[in-house]
């Protein structure tokens, strides 16, 4: 690959070991879930091919369990059963059509495994619960410490087989290692537990039973955490101290890096439209100083210029860019080729590559209705016949432009209405809150996809049916969205009770509360979140009232919850929660505390409501009455009120079966 001129560290070659890649750009192990029956699947080859087609220097696939103790989640891939040789065959065999090198990493979770999937006792360094799970794992025995080394050893061998060019080692996060590695979980008296360097002593002698399993002829990396940032925990000068153990033992070609425990990451680490670019480099940068081993960072790139800035200011030898390349395969084939503003930047949503996966759906991405589908489906053309069609869009948020895009995309005619000034939508609104700005990048990506393929947009335009049907379209997708909906318990407002405002109106200027403020959060999301912290911002008194367990009940998934309890503290916002809105008042609301059925009273000057919208269907029902031959469809919250994800998966739908 040629050296680019604007990003000539990152696409500069590296050797780790006998392996060769031609750029810095890493695409890191991460979960799918596409495993079935313990097994790869066609679906991984196509995945990973992808990445491999767009220009990643290099492929780590998710990790592969060495024993059947260790089952951390239901679609776990078993790379103790040799059943998984001939599935490594077509992952690696599609990988290596574009010169690309693929690692395999290699895991045992330890006590960050789940029983419920094993059905057994779960394995760690000691019996120390984790503080997510709450299960208590069994402190192994000696011949059993003996038994997980040689089934690594067993892994490797299956991966080498499989056609694998590497083998990367898990020992930071969730893994029974950095169990061992951590003074907090190991509490080990014998050979394996006490001084830093018994704790080592499992890590060692797993790469020394690695390399003589692969020998010479394969990379092999360990992954290391640079500071679990708990109490007790591994700290940056112990971690410095493996490294260089690891490096000493000449059994590893180099290192892979992460911050944080797993149980740290729950409020520290996983917040991504919070945490800046290259949060860890100072971790990587540390390890880099103390080894001659290349080192690999991590740490939330999403642009080329960021993987550049890093390589350049010496924090690593190579960058993990994960997420950025679900959103975009073709990542580092554009940024090589000077289309940097074609990339499709990672909008930092989490909604499919984060929460799918934890509740054990297959991994998706909201930027990018292809990814985990690479399998089974591909750009539509129109046929040679031309049935090339005219197709009109009305709306221009994310379902309605991924219904252009989908559509134009198949050689149709496309046209946008929107009544707006800009397109976007509701998801344009939602990135004016805090902390929610890369929501635009979403927006951006999809405009520039539109333009790109001939779509014509239409700002301002009143879509009425006679604008619609005067474009003599033979598709029309109504993507037109949903508007607020006012409860019943706040419909009769009595005298001198609070003004009330839908999140909405705060967001596009058209109510700006002031004083004491009331947020009922009905939706469980970054609505009333968000809009409370915008307020508080502002200096408003802000309390936010749910009838949940929880604010924000539905940001634990993605990890957003703890983050917005912090700054939430900082900026005084009150959180109540099993509290029901029941009517409005004279100066206040009524709230009913449904566990023991008592009336609460909040004394407000302004209500402000995050609570079900309604559909916005009204366009396509008169379409559907003045023109029942026409083929009308609608998307997104026009169909039914949900999240971005889902109008662009519907969108994309939509405009791809025309």
């Amino acid at each position: 690959m040629t050296r680019s001129r604007r990003y000539p560290l990152l696409f500069s070659p590296a050797n780790l070991g006998p392996v060769r890649v031609e750029n810095r750009i890493v695409l890191t192990a991460h979960l799918t879930n596409f495993a079935q029956d313990g097994l790869p699947t066609d679906q991984h080859a196509a995945y990973y091919e992808a990445r491999a087609d767009g220009g990643a220097g290099l492929v780590i696939t998710e990790e592969n369990s060495v024993h059947p103790t260790d089952c951390a989640h239901e679609k776990v891939i078993r790379g103790f059963s040799p059943e998984v040789i001939p599935a490594y065959r077509k992952i690696t065999d599609s990988v290596h059509r574009h010169g690309t090198p693929i690692f395999a990493q290699v895991n045992h979770n330890g006590a960050h495994g789940d029983g419920t999937y094993s059905r057994l006792a779960l394995w760690a360094a000691s019996a120390v619960a984790d503080p997510l799970s709450r299960e208590v794992p069994k402190a192994v025995e000696e011949q059993e410490i003996a038994e997980v080394i040689t089934a690594y050893a067993t892994v490797a061998t299956h991966c080498a087989r499989g056609g694998f060019d590497g083998i990367e080692v898990q020992c930071s996060g969730s893994s029974i290692v950095c169990g061992f590695l951590s003074p907090m979980t190991n509490l080990r008296t014998d050979a394996y537990g006490g001084s830093l360097e018994r704790r080592a002593r499992l890590v060692l002698e797993i790469l020394s039973a690695v390399r003589d399993a692969v020998g010479r002829d394969l990379a092999i990396g360990v992954r290391l955490c640079g500071d679990e940032r708990i109490d007790r925990g591994t700290t940056i000068t112990d971690a410095l101290a493996v490294a260089q153990m690891v490096e000493a033992q000449g059994c590893a070609d180099y290192l892979n890096t992460a911050v944080g425990a797993t149980t740290a990451k729950s409020h520290v680490f996983d917040r991504l439209k919070h945490v800046p670019s290259g949060y860890s480099g100072l971790i990587s940068a540390a390890f880099r100083g103390a080894v001659s081993l290349p080192v690999v960072a991590a740490g939330r790139y999403r642009e080329p210029a960021q993987a550049e800035r890093a390589l350049r200011a010496g924090h690593c030898d190579l960058v993990g860019v994960v997420r950025a390349q679900i959103a975009d395969p073709q990542f580092a084939y554009k940024a090589l080729s000077g289309h940097t503003e074609a990339i499709h930047i990672c909008a930092s949503c989490t909604h499919d590559c984060v929460v799918r996966v934890r509740r054990n759906c297959s991994l998706r991405c909201t930027e990018n209705p292809q990814a985990g589908r690479e399998a089974d489906s591909a750009p539509r053309e129109v046929s040679a016949s031309g049935s090339a069609q005219r197709v009109v869009v009305v709306g221009a948020g994310p379902a309605g432009l991924q219904a252009a895009i989908a559509a134009a995309r198949g050689g149709h005619e496309v046209i946008v209405f929107e009544k707006d000034s800009e397109v976007g939508g509701r998801l344009r609104l939602a990135a004016t809150a805090p902390g929610r700005g890369e929501l635009r990048d979403l927006v951006r990506s999809q405009l520039a996809q539109c333009l790109e393929l001939g779509v014509e947009i239409r700002l301002s335009i009143d879509a009425t049916p006679a604008a619609v049907l005067g474009e003599r379209p033979a598709v029309v997708i109504v993507a037109t969205g949903s508007r607020p909906r006012r409860p019943k318990w706040a419909c009769d407002a009595p005298p001198r009770s609070p003004r009330l405002a839908d999140v909405i109106d705060v967001l596009d200027g058209s109510a700006r509360p002031s004083g004491t403020v009331l947020v009922i959060d009905e939706l469980g999301f970054h609505q009333a979140t968000s809009v409370g912290e915008l307020l508080a911002a502002r200096g408003c008194a802000v309390e936010i009232t749910t009838p949940a367990m929880v604010v924000g009940a539905d940001l634990e998934p993605s990890g957003d919850l703890d983050r917005f309890n912090v700054r939430a503290a900082a900026r005084r916002i009150a959180q109540s929660t099993d509290l029901v809105p029941v009517a409005l008042e004279a100066g206040g609301v009524q709230l009913l505390h449904h566990p023991t059925g008592t009336i609460e009273r909040r004394l407000v000057d302004w209500v402000v409501l995050a609570v079900p919208p309604a559909t916005e269907d009204r366009l396509y029902r008169k379409l559907r009455e003045e023109a029942p031959q026409l083929d009308v469809r609608r998307v997104g919250d026009c169909m039914a009120p949900r999240r971005a994800h889902s109008a662009v998966i519907e969108g994309e739908r939509a405009g791809s079966s025309i």
